[in-house]
C-alpha cells in the first residue's frame, strides 16, 4: 500500500493525474492517508487464512498490513497478539493487548489473556489485578478462577524458592522453582536462579539449557550471554565461548564485561583449535607442542587443564615417550576416569613391562564401559603377554627397549652374539651348553624382532617361534641363518 498527501509533490503535470487515478481506483494507493477498507478487509482475511493454516510469519505480514490502514482495530491487534503469543513472542502479544483494552477496555477475552500472560512471565501482582477484573464481569469465567486462586500459593512458593536459594539448599530450591516454572515458564529470573542451582550442583548441561532459553525469552539479555560465555569456558569449550560472547558484543559492543572476556577466550580459543588439529591430523610434535601452550594459557580452568593433560598423554605415548606420557595420563585420569585415558595407560604399562598395572587400567575401563572393545582387545593382549613373559622375553634377551628400530636391533644382536658366541667357551663343557642355550635365544630374538610380521604378533603377546602356538614352527638357529652347525669343530654364524 502507498500513502501520498499531493500537496506534498506540488503542482504535478497534468499528465500524471490519470496514472494517481487508476491507482487510486485500484486500492493500490491512498491519499491523504485514507486506505481504502476493501484493502484492509483483503488483509484481514489472508491473515486469518495464514493463521488456519498455521502460517504464521505470513499471518503476521498481512495483520501488520491492515493496522497500517486502520490502527484503531482492536480485533486486529488482538488477532496479531495471538499470532505473536504462537510465535513465543509474549512481549509483543502484551503490547498489543495493552492497545486492544485501550481501545477497548469492556473485552473481556483480551483481559483474560492479558492475565495469562502476565502470569506466565511471572509477573503476579499484575495478572492478579486483571484476573480480578475479568472476574468481576465473569464470575464463572473457569479458566480466570483457576488462575487467581493459583497466584497467592504462586507466590508463597517464589518465597520459599528464594529461602532455599539464600541457604544453598540448592536441590530444594529445584524442585520449587521447577513447579514454578511449569506455570510461569516465561519468567527469566526462574531460569536464571535455577541455573545459578544447577551450577552448584554440578549440573552444568541443565544450566546451559535454563540460560539458553533466558536468551531466548529476552533477545537482548546481555547477561545471560555474559554467564553462557563462562560457563562454556569453565567447561574446557572456548569455541563455543566465543560464540556466545560475540552475541553479547552483537547487543552492545562496547560491554564492559562481555568485550574484556572476548579477547581472552579469543586466545584461549586460537589455541585450542590449533592442538585440536594437530591431534586430528596424527602430528604428535605439534600436538604436545600445542598442549604446552594450552597448559600454560590459564591454569585456573581445571577443564583446559584436562584437555592439554589428555592431549599430551595421548600425543606422547604415539611418539614412543611412555614415562611421560604415563604421567599426563595419570593427571588426566584424576581429573575424569574415562575408559580411552585408561587404555593409553595401560599402554605406556605395557611398553614399559609392567603388565599387572597395565591389566588393572584395562578392568578400571571395563568397570566404566563394559563393552568398550579397545580395552577388552587389551585385556586379552595383556593376558597373552603375561603368559609369554614366563617364556623367552626377545626383548630383554637383546637388551633393548619395545621401541626399539631395526637398526639397534641387529646392533645388539652383533653385540649379544660375540659375546655368547659357543667358540669363547672351548674349554668349559658346562659354559659351553649355557652359550649355546643362551645363543639360541639371541638369533631368535633377532628372527622375529627384525621380522616386522613376527614382530608385531609378538608384541600382541603371541609367540610366533613357540611351537605350542597355533602358528608357531619352533626355532632352530642350526637351519635359519642364526648360526651353521659347525665344520671342524667350529661353529660359524651370519649376520644378516
Amino acid at each position: 500500500m502507498i500513502t501520498l498527501k499531493i500537496a506534498d509533490w506540488g503542482p504535478p503535470p497534468i499528465q500524471i493525474y490519470s496514472v494517481f487515478i487508476c491507482l487510486i481506483s485500484s486500492g493500490i494507493l491512498a491519499v491523504n492517508g485514507n486506505v481504502n477498507p476493501s484493502e484492509i478487509e483483503k488483509h484481514l482475511e489472508l491473515g486469518k487464512e495464514m493463521m488456519a493454516r498455521g502460517q504464521l510469519q505470513d499471518a503476521l505480514t498481512h495483520f501488520h498490513a491492515a493496522l497500517e490502514g486502520d490502527p484503531t482495530n482492536y480485533l486486529t491487534l488482538y488477532r496479531r497478539a495471538t499470532v505473536y503469543l504462537a510465535q513465543g513472542r509474549a512481549r509483543a502479544a502484551l503490547e498489543d493487548l495493552n492497545r486492544v483494552l485501550e481501545i477497548q477496555p469492556e473485552f473481556i477475552q483480551a483481559r483474560a489473556q492479558k492475565g495469562n500472560i502476565l502470569m506466565k512471565l511471572g509477573r503476579l501482582d499484575e495478572a492478579h489485578i486483571e484476573l480480578e477484573k475479568v472476574l468481576k464481569k465473569e464470575p464463572a469465567n473457569m479458566e480466570a478462577n483457576k488462575n487467581y486462586l493459583a497466584i497467592e500459593t504462586l507466590k508463597k512458593s517464589y518465597m520459599q524458592a528464594r529461602m532455599f536459594f539464600s541457604d544453598k539448599d540448592h536441590h530444594h530450591a529445584i524442585d520449587i522453582l521447577t513447579q514454578i516454572i511449569e506455570i510461569c515458564p516465561w519468567d527469566i529470573s526462574l531460569r536464571e536462579m535455577r541455573s545459578e542451582c544447577y551450577l552448584a550442583i554440578g549440573e552444568s548441561s541443565k544450566a546451559i539449557s535454563d540460560l539458553k532459553a533466558a536468551t531466548k525469552l529476552m533477545s537482548d539479555n546481555t547477561g545471560a550471554f555474559m554467564k553462557l560465555s563462562k560457563l562454556y569456558y569453565a567447561l574446557g569449550e572456548p569455541e563455543e565461548s566465543l560464540n556466545q560472547i560475540r552475541e553479547c558484543l552483537k547487543l552492545d559492543p562496547e560491554h564492559k564485561e562481555c568485550f574484556p572476556h572476548y579477547k581472552k577466550v579469543k586466545k584461549v580459543a586460537k589455541l585450542v583449535q590449533d592442538l585440536q588439529a594437530n591431534a586430528n591430523d596424527n602430528n604428535y610434535q605439534g600436538c604436545v607442542a600445542s598442549a604446552k601452550k594450552v597448559l600454560k594459557v590459564d591454569p585456573s580452568v581445571p577443564e583446559l587443564l584436562f584437555l592439554a593433560e589428555d592431549k599430551l598423554c595421548h600425543c606422547y605415548l604415539h611418539l614412543g615417550e611412555h614415562t611421560e606420557s604415563l604421567e599426563f595420563c595419570s593427571l588426566a585420569l584424576a581429573r575424569h576416569a574415562e575408559p580411552r585415558i585408561f587404555c593409553d595407560r595401560a599402554e605406556d604399562y605395557i611398553a614399559l613391562d609392567m603388565l599387572d598395572e597395565a591389566q588393572q587400567d584395562y578392568s578400571k575401563a571395563l568397570e566404566i564401559e563394559e563393552s568398550f572393545a579397545r580395552a577388552k582387545e587389551g585385556l586379552q593382549k595383556v593376558q597373552k603377554l603375561q603368559k609369554q613373559a614366563k617364556k623367552r622375553d626377545y626383548y630383554k634377551i637383546l637388551g633393548v627397549k619395545k621401541n626399539a628400530n631395526k637398526r639397534e636391533i641387529i646392533k645388539a644382536y652383533r653385540k649379544q652374539a660375540q659375546q655368547w658366541h659357543p667358540d669363547n667357551f672351548q674349554n668349559d663343557e658346562e659354559s659351553r651348553k649355557k652359550a649355546e642355550k643362551k645363543f639360541i635365544d639371541i638369533a631368535a630374538a633377532k628372527e622375529v624382532l627384525t621380522d616386522p610380521e613376527k614382530r608385531q604378533k609378538y608384541d600382541n603377546g603371541e609367540d610366533p617361534l613357540d611351537p605350542e602356538s597355533q602358528q608357531g614352527q619352533g626355532f632352530n638357529p642350526f637351519q635359519q641363518g642364526g648360526f651353521h652347525n659347525f665344520h671342524g669343530g667350529q661353529f660359524k654364524f651370519h649376520f644378516n
